[in-house]
């Protein structure tokens, strides 16, 4: 276990990292004035703690928590490390290893609900985000864009043909994910380089719309430090995504973002974070106040518990589970390390209502074991299956679940 209060140490690293902290209490910063104050006096206490991590092992798995009528199991295991999830409406399971560059195929083909068929079906270096679109398989890494046809009978893939190779740097964040919209469009997550800077590159901690036709893109909106997890609700069209809070900002800041995601809004980062507060390590660039940064910013409509770490985001529209979870949202927590008491490591149900999002809840819980003090699970991916079930992807162990009703 690794935990220590911040300390010299911890100063130079929250000094790196937010380039300036110091001394005034939380509450100041909300309360200052339009111009002349720098709430870079704020005084931070920042913490690591980073759970060991526990094997998949069945004991384990007895510790966790799901509704009422619901069950877990293994879909597949021995995986490498599982990122994100796609699924054909042929069952087909696809999951990205960014570390081993790979793409791989699942399936369950007697119904049991787990997977006995897996095969690695394309090789691209850090390959990571995934989406599926007629009969296609669109593959992002950090910098490049391809597209294989998926061979309807069997789910091999073509091999890969390159769209985009001049995506921004990845830096801090380098985990682009993408989903097809309502109107066609692709929209590509690209986060920022840094936990908390100014970017050079105007793509940088943005969502971007790509017209795949002519292979034109645009900033979609801005100010998202690393929105992971989106989608758009299935009977309103409208665009939600979760992004990361910044780091170093103390235990319980900054929250993770539900944010609507709409063309030409800025959301903020880094010199905006929350419910309208000014982030001490970062002042507007030349003369511009914090106020008139936050005159632009749209908020948060919601806002979870800081330094869950928000991944991917599926909305719930499979025949399986009770008619509530209709339209709902789920969303993988992979977990904390940047604070004392760690929190996440979970996938929670976000209920909508007549279209509005109104408040997350536990679904799925239990990964983090013996006070605490480790885990067995950091959750990633999300995808519905084509039963309806609901699969999660661990890159720790190397585990797929399923979440299924019983």
């Amino acid at each position: 276990m690794n935990l220590w209060r911040k300390s010299t140490l911890a100063l130079a690293l929250c000094s790196a990292f937010l380039m300036g902290c110091s001394d005034d209490d939380d509450e100041w910063q909300n309360s200052i004035p339009e111009t002349d104050k720098d709430p870079t006096t704020t005084h931070i206490d920042g913490y690591i703690f980073r759970p060991g991590l526990a094997p998949a092992t069945e004991q384990n798995m007895r510790n966790l928590r799901v509704p009422a009528g619901f069950a877990v199991n293994k879909f597949a295991e021995d995986l490498g490390m599982p990122r994100i999830l796609a699924v054909t409406p042929e069952g087909y399971v696809y999951y990205s290893d960014r570390q081993a560059g790979t793409v791989t195929l699942l399936q369950d083909t007697n119904g049991d609900g787990m997977s006995d068929r897996k095969q690695v079906v394309a090789n691209i270096k850090q390959a990571h985000g995934l989406a599926v679109r007629q009969g296609k398989l669109y593959i992002v890494a950090v910098k490049e864009l391809y597209v294989t046809n998926i061979d309807m009978a069997t789910g091999s893939l073509s091999t890969p043909q390159m769209l985009i190779n001049d995506l921004p740097d990845g830096g801090q964040h380098p985990n682009r994910t993408m989903a097809f919209g309502p109107d066609g469009m692709l929209y590509l997550s690209v986060g920022s380089t840094c936990n908390s800077c100014p970017e050079p590159n105007p793509e940088n901690a943005t969502m971007l719309k790509v017209d795949l036709s002519s292979m034109s893109r645009q900033v979609f909106a801005k100010g998202l430090r690393n929105t992971i997890g989106f989608g758009w609700h299935p009977q309103t069209n409208v665009f939600w995504g979760m992004d990361h809070g910044i780091d170093w900002l103390g235990d319980d800041e900054q929250k993770e973002e539900l944010n609507r995601i709409e063309q030409g809004k800025h959301y903020g980062w880094p010199y905006i974070f929350g419910e309208g507060k000014y982030n001490p390590g970062d002042r507007p660039e030349g003369d511009t106040t914090y106020a008139q940064y936050l005159a632009k910013t749209t908020l948060p409509t919601l806002t979870y518990q800081a330094h869950a770490a928000p991944m991917a985001m599926a909305f719930y529209t499979g025949s399986m589970f009770p008619a509530e979870y209709q339209n709902d949202a789920f969303v993988a927590m992979r977990g904390s390390w940047n604070r004392r008491e760690p929190v996440g490591y979970k996938v929670v149900r976000l209920r909508f209502q007549d279209g509005q999002p109104t408040q997350f809840e536990d679904f799925l819980t239990g990964f983090l074991i013996n006070s605490n003090s480790s885990h067995f699970g950091r959750l990633v991916g999300l995808a519905v299956n084509r039963d309806g079930s609901l699969l999660v992807s661990d890159d720790t162990n190397g585990v797929i679940y399923r979440v299924a009703r019983q």
